[in-house]
């Protein structure tokens, strides 16, 4: 992440865990998550071109920190930096879909496999029976803020949980960026009970067919899904 001086943490870096400051912590990374935050709830709408004093304003963020945080975010692609004129934001379009799909599939194909091989057999219950109690919840009518971000944090939990059976930092690493397109291509994506539950379908057959220790089957699963979840996000464009 964001380089940059180690300095003692701002209020505003609270530990949200626990609620304490951390000892130490780089305003650098502090940047770069208010940076992709400002992003992600539409502060910085996708595709602006903004000055850096104008960035300092809108997110609250000092110079140096900012500076560095912006630097990162240009080498992961969320940017560009155009000296004396201004920072350009990525904008969302087909072609960034496909990629970025393209190369989650060629992470997570494996990852599915290791997944299938070596996966906890009581992580992989538990998630199945999360996504069954969704399902029956959707099912009976419930659609609120607080299901759609159950919802997400499903997702969340088994990708990374497929992408942790690799054992590869670097693999989680790309991971992780591959992350902040997919939530900026998602921005107006509106999500409907029907497709709610064809999302949790696709899960659940992944999770299964790991659940049986079936490589084969739970690659062919993770390929369905991303195949789908591609045609779902061009649906979009």
């Amino acid at each position: 992440m964001a380089g940059g001086k180690v300095v003692q943490a701002q209020s505003s870096a609270v530990d949200t865990r626990s609620g304490t400051v951390p000892e130490t912590v780089r305003l650098s990374d502090i940047a770069y998550r208010k940076v992709l935050e400002g992003l992600f709830d539409r502060t910085v709408p996708a595709g602006a071109f903004v000055s850096q004093n104008e960035l300092v304003n809108l997110l609250d963020i000092p110079v140096q920190p900012l500076r560095d945080a912006l630097r990162v975010l240009e080498a992961e692609g969320v940017l560009t930096i155009h000296p004396r004129s201004g920072i350009q934001f990525l904008k969302p379009d087909l072609e960034l879909a496909r990629s970025t799909y393209q190369f989650r599939a060629f992470i997570e194909r494996p990852a599915a496999r290791a997944f299938a091989e070596t996966g906890d057999a009581a992580d992989v219950a538990a998630m199945i029976d999360e996504h069954r109690t969704l399902m029956t919840r959707i099912e009976q009518g419930s659609f609120d803020a607080e299901i759609q971000a159950q919802l997400g944090r499903l997702e969340e939990r088994l990708h990374a949980g497929m992408i942790a059976s690799l054992r590869n930092p670097l693999v989680e690493t790309t991971a992780r960026r591959l992350n902040n397109y997919l939530t900026l291509i998602r921005l107006d994506r509106l999500m409907t009970q029907p497709l709610a539950l064809r999302t949790l379908r696709e899960h659940l057959d992944i999770l299964e067919a790991a659940a049986a220790r079936d490589a084969d089957a739970t690659e062919a699963a993770i390929v369905t899904h991303f195949q789908n979840a591609l045609q779902r996000i061009l649906g979009m464009f």
